[in-house]
């Protein structure tokens, strides 16, 4: 592998999670992303109780995340091997973390439309 290109990186993953498991991951954060937008652009403005509540479903979702890629690349802690891996292993929370405040939070504004505390329109 002399060139880190779009396409090996997508063979990798399919490599590490399997096609089917992979394609879903991405169908399933298209539909969270196009949740996000939906919601963002109904509401015109960030519900802050929502967002606060999600924030709080970030340390779930970074050590989800983690445990994920862990049990599927049959690793383990123990298995760090140095800076990079901690790079990698902290930008894997990252994502998780962010990924499950986004979750949460398109899920609160879809079953609970309106904060009691914000104004009428």
């Amino acid at each position: 592998m002399e060139e880190l290109t779009f396409e090996t990186m997508i063979a990798v993953f399919e490599e590490m999670f399997g096609s089917v498991l992979f394609w879903s991951l991405v169908v399933a954060a298209v539909v969270v992303t196009l949740g996000w937008v939906y919601v963002l652009i109904r509401d015109r403005a960030l519900g802050m109780r929502q967002f606060l509540v999600a924030q709080l479903f970030m340390p779930v979702g970074a050590v989800l995340a983690v445990w994920f890629v862990m049990v599927m690349t049959s690793s383990h802690l123990s298995d760090i091997g140095g800076p990079v891996d901690m790079v990698i292993l902290l930008a894997i929370a990252l994502v998780g973390a962010v990924g499950a405040a986004i979750l949460v939070y398109v899920i609160e504004r879809l079953l609970f439309r309106r904060d009691p505390t914000e104004p009428a329109e």
